[in-house]
């Protein structure tokens, strides 16, 4: 395609393409894993109960200014005490499969496997129990941004031993759950807590480390992934048949235009998102090209002698490559994206966003969520699925997260947005399996339930089901969303 000479023109006529966005008939395989998710510290509650160590958010949350509203997860859904009715929910919905996570402070209050909280682990033997006997198969995460305390006062994700550290903690889950649960995943989204905790601080530790604290906490989870997976490999494997990966967040990044400029722009962006984690995992062990040489020649601009991001040594690589048996991914939203040169010299401080040369945005056209980030493009969901075929071949694909999120107010169970952005989106979703043969083997609603959306607090609301977060009894209630999707399981898709 020539460049447009009315730029208006294309983008109007990128973003509004009737024959692409048409909705089909037809349904996924008869194993198709459909589930729902949460996090410990977004739904547990029981934040001091029972000999539970100290976590991040507990500390984080408590300290004020740092969420909306001072509010905090010390009781969050309270599913800590709410095991048999947060399983009836999913029978009802009539789910394959629940993704939770570990939380590492309930288990190991002081993070280390000398000290076991047994209560803790009771805990979620109880839960694996109740799903067992309701036919519901776990999709268990061991990291879930919330990472104990103690271990976090040792440096947190910079600490190079924190791969040890987490290694023992996974050991410690594999040998104690490992029978019971199939679907692993290590660390869920390593890039945002990044960004968030080690280079903006709005999440624990709440560090502002600009231009380098990111690049470094994200190199030393996707080593503690590894070795975790290894563990796994040479341990646990051949006796429990489970599959281990990461959980992997990403945009689709869309040229603004045409240009090339712009197009090279948007896939630089997406190597800097996904590539960055997926390519050591997927393919060779090592970072993209892109990235080296974008962070490599600004950290120089700057007068440094080395790049800000770190590299892997031969041995690592080979520790990180081919560390994954499905690829898990995490998707909400479509930006848009043009290049921007961004001078490092000009700028008050680095900044990892600097380093990419984009400038991102949202089209008007795009319904958006009450997260600010949040917009409903469904075309470019199914346009990552191609994208990750493409760069990382016939891998098998979990949709781990994806949902819609709607303001805390007066309790409407009829989210009519969020209705439309999961029917177009698992539409899309069928489409990249059926017309583009991607090989999604499952998708993982977010969220079960309305929970602490970490700094947002209770404001943002992602939940197929309403929580009271003012009632001590914490009432679950369906939203219209809840029935729309238990619909769709059903049917296993969209027959005609």
């Amino acid at each position: 395609m020539t460049q447009p000479a009315n730029n208006t023109q294309y983008i109007y006529d990128q973003f509004n393409d009737p024959e692409r966005d048409a909705f089909i008939s037809g349904t996924f395989p008869e194993d198709f894993a459909w589930g729902c998710a949460t996090a410990a510290y977004q739904v547990e509650g029981g934040y001091d109960a029972d000999g539970k160590g100290e976590g991040v958010w507990d500390a984080f949350s408590h300290l004020d200014g740092k969420i909306f509203n001072n509010h905090t997860g010390d009781v969050a859904c309270d599913s800590y005490n709410k095991i048999d009715e947060d399983v009836q929910l999913l029978k009802n919905l009539g789910v394959s499969h629940y993704r939770f996570s570990l939380s590492w402070a309930r288990i190991l209050p002081t993070g280390f496997v000398n000290e076991v909280n047994q209560a803790g682990v009771q805990y979620y033997h109880k839960l694996l129990d109740a799903l067992a006997v309701a036919n519901i198969k776990p999709m268990v995460t061991i990291h879930h941004f919330d990472l104990p305390k103690s271990l976090d006062n040792l440096g947190g994700w910079h600490n190079e031993l924190m791969a040890v550290y987490f290694n023992m903690f996974a050991d410690f889950c594999f040998r104690e759950f490992g029978s019971k649960v199939k679907l692993w995943l290590t660390i869920n989204e390593p890039t945002v807590f990044a960004i968030l905790g080690y280079e903006f601080g709005r999440f624990p530790p709440g560090w502002t480390h600009l231009g380098s604290g990111a690049y470094r906490a994200v190199s030393v989870m996707l080593k503690a992934h590894a070795m975790a997976y290894r563990t796994y490999d040479t341990k646990y494997r051949k006796s429990q048949g489970g599959l281990v990966s990461i959980a992997l967040n990403s945009f689709w990044d869309e040229p603004k235009t045409d240009s090339d400029a712009d197009k090279a722009a948007a896939e630089r962006f997406q190597q800097f998102e996904l590539g960055s984690v997926a390519k050591p995992i997927f393919v060779d062990g090592d970072i993209p090209d892109v990235m080296k040489e974008y962070v490599d020649r600004k950290s120089r601009q700057l007068g440094l002698l080395c790049s800000r991001i770190p590299s892997f040594n031969e041995d690592e690589r080979q520790l990180l490559k081919g560390t994954a048996d499905y690829f898990a991914l995490n998707y909400y939203s479509t930006r848009i994206v043009n290049h921007k040169d961004y001078d490092p010299q000009s700028l008050l401080v680095p900044s990892i966003f600097s380093d990419y040369d984009v400038e991102e945005s949202w089209d008007k056209s795009f319904p958006r969520a009450f997260s600010e980030w949040l917009y409903s493009a469904p075309w470019g969901f199914r346009k990552l699925l191609n994208w990750i075929k493409k760069n990382y071949g016939d891998v098998p694909i979990y949709i781990t997260e994806n949902g819609f999120s709607e303001e805390d107010g007066p309790m409407d169970l009829n989210d009519t947005e969020r209705v439309k952005y999961y029917k177009s989106h698992i539409n899309e979703m069928l489409k990249a399996r059926l017309l583009d043969g991607a090989n999604v083997q499952g998708y993982f609603a977010w969220s079960l339930m309305d929970n602490f959306e970490w700094m947002e607090g209770y404001n943002h609301r992602f939940g197929l089901h309403h929580v009271d977060f003012n009632d001590p009894e914490r009432p679950r209630r369906a939203k219209a969303s809840s029935k729309v999707y238990a619909k769709i399981i059903k049917d296993n898709g969209f027959p005609a």
